[in-house]
């Protein structure tokens, strides 16, 4: 598997059948990436799973923190890692742990393992890294678009605007590939920076 550049089908096949997500690293501070984009998949109709040691006894939109993967008491399709690239080891290797075993590894923008997806996909779980769910989300539905934001995806039909809990189609046309100049940016200059 090519990391450096998804191909929109990938992260499409991905987005269209999971249902539930554990997101490591959630954070119910609403300035927090993490926040937005654990509300707006939620808000899309993903059984939401927050998972954050430091902040059990609290909630996120009415979700109970849970301290880590083995406390999640119903299966997990996929695992958002909102976590710093040298955390993501020690999730996967968690998350190799659990029966039934999660279908996808996606690891948040800036975020890459090379060693941790190798172990994952030999596992047989798909991985996704330096990429945004919420991000492809909007991209590959043309929500996006609503914002003025250039998605490279066609349509004859503007996407309609969401309710709370509808999930737009996943199907529409896209050129250029899954590539976003910017994830790369910031994975960049996370690096430099770090």
């Amino acid at each position: 598997m090519n990391h450096d550049a998804y191909d929109d089908n990938y992260i499409r096949g991905i987005l269209n059948n999971v249902k539930s997500i554990a997101m490591v690293g959630a954070s119910p501070v609403n300035v927090r990436p993490s926040y937005f984009a654990f509300k707006y998949l939620a808000q899309r109709g993903y059984d939401m799973i927050p998972v954050n040691p430091g902040h059990v006894g609290k909630a996120l939109m009415g979700k109970p923190f849970v301290a880590s993967l083995a406390d999640i008491d119903r299966p997990i399709d996929m695992i958002d890692i909102f976590r710093n690239s040298s955390h993501i080891m020690p999730v996967v290797e968690e998350a190799l742990k659990l029966s039934p075993l999660p279908k996808v590894i996606w690891m948040q923008l800036g975020a890459r393992d090379d060693a941790a997806a190798e172990k994952a996909e030999a596992a047989g779980l798909k991985v996704v890294m330096n990429r945004c769910p919420k991000i492809e989300y909007g991209r590959l539905s043309s929500e996006i678009s609503w914002m003025g934001v250039n998605s490279r995806t066609l349509s004859s039909k503007r996407a309609p605007i969401p309710t709370q809990g509808m999930r737009l189609s996943l199907n529409r046309t896209s050129f250029g590939g899954g590539q976003t100049a910017a994830s790369d940016r910031a994975a960049k200059n996370k690096t430099e920076t770090t």
